[in-house]
């Protein structure tokens, strides 16, 4: 091994370990219903991001007013997370930006763009992975229904490791060889997998699955199938199982075995091609939201990109805002509002239904975003 080879591991290591360490001394999840004062940050993103977080915010205003008119809750506006202003400053998030972000107890956030081969950005990491790893936002959550097919799932993907915690820091040994690297700690993996089974308890739920290839990658994904195979052990009233990431994103679209699943818990990775997968059969990833968990903060986003094409031919106020919405739902359940989370997401199970009065086609042939949140706000009062 070449001693720039060696160094460039040797440091991976050394950043890890220092991340086990302060996974070791971690607090506990903040207590909102303590806070005098609940700080929601909206930050828009690039493309289509300001457009639909926007509606969102509306929509969040709307159902806070009481809590925002006694200051129980306040918003604050984040920009300069644009695509622009992260490749001049030549970092995924901008110091200043990510002082802001520490400002914030939840924060709503857009789509952003992330450089691939061929852009005319510099190669600067995704600022999703950035804000993960630095709000150490450990657990990403993403709720599919479909009544009508009988699918009730929430996806409990780790967040922080796998196979994009070093994910700039791949290695080119030479010419013929590239190595990237692939994590898994036991503190990452327990707080995740602990947080899975309790929300399960939580909410009545009776069966968790754990996604992975340990069979193939016997060190990480081999570690994360023991962890989730010994902390199930401490909750018998709860079935549980194994699948393999190629046989699960199968059985997701096995119209016989697919009702059968609730909790679905998987490495980075895997939960991010899965929970696509499942978005797509409820209707599109412009359906579906994410939350972004940690014990000191939580960021609710769109789990679709920002669309630069719907900027550039203009047809930005005609983005949908239904996922930015439901990442709201999820938003409100996580501090504590979980009566208005309700009421939102009926609003948007009918807005969204086969009954609808409107229609979002991403185009003028349908409504706008704005035309799209205000119909949810009146569905609410009904």
């Amino acid at each position: 091994m070449t001693q720039s080879a060696q160094a460039q591991f040797e440091k991976i290591i050394a950043s890890q370990l220092a991340r086990i360490e302060h996974m070791k001394n971690e607090g506990d999840f903040v207590d909102y219903a303590a806070l005098d004062t609940i700080v929601i940050g909206i930050c828009g993103g690039d493309g289509i991001g300001p457009a639909i977080t926007a509606e969102g915010e509306r929509v969040l205003r709307f159902l806070l007013a009481d809590e925002v008119t006694s200051g129980k809750v306040t918003f604050k506006k984040i920009d300069g997370l644009t695509i622009e202003n992260r490749a001049a400053c030549g970092k995924a998030i901008p110091d200043d930006v990510m002082e802001e972000l520490k400002a914030c107890h939840v924060i709503l956030k857009g789509p952003t763009t992330t450089p691939k081969a061929g852009d005319p950005w510099p190669n600067i990491e995704s600022a999703n992975v950035a804000m993960r790893k630095a709000l150490d936002l450990f657990a990403n959550v993403r709720p599919v229904k479909i009544p009508e097919l009988n699918i009730d799932w929430v996806f409990y993907r780790e967040n922080t490791e796998g196979s994009y915690a070093v994910g700039s820091q791949g290695l080119h040994y030479d010419d013929d060889l590239s190595i990237d690297f692939c994590v898994t700690t036991t503190q990452g993996t327990e707080r995740l997998v602990r947080l899975a089974f309790d929300y399960a308890v939580k909410t009545g739920r009776t069966r968790v699955d754990v996604v992975t290839k340990a069979n193939i990658i016997k060190a990480t994904d081999g570690k994360f199938l023991r962890i989730f195979e010994e902390i199930a052990a401490e909750y018998p009233n709860i079935t549980h199982d194994s699948w393999f990431v190629d046989i699960m994103s199968a059985k997701l679209i096995d119209e016989k075995r697919r009702s059968d699943f609730s909790v679905i818990v998987t490495p980075n990775l895997y939960g991010d091609i899965l929970t696509d997968e499942a978005a797509e059969i409820q209707g599109g990833v412009g359906t579906a939201g994410s939350a972004n968990i940690g014990k000191k903060y939580a960021m609710f986003e769109a789990i679709h990109g920002s669309a630069p094409r719907m900027v550039e031919q203009g047809r930005a106020q005609y983005a949908d805002p239904s996922s930015v919405l439901r990442a709201c739902v999820l938003l409100l359940e996580h501090i504590g509002y979980a009566d208005r989370a309700k009421k939102l997401a009926d609003a948007l199970d009918i807005c969204s239904g086969p009954d609808a009065k409107l229609k979002i086609t991403g185009r003028d042939t349908g409504a706008t975003g704005a035309e799209f949140a205000n119909y949810v706000m009146e569905t609410m009062t009904r």
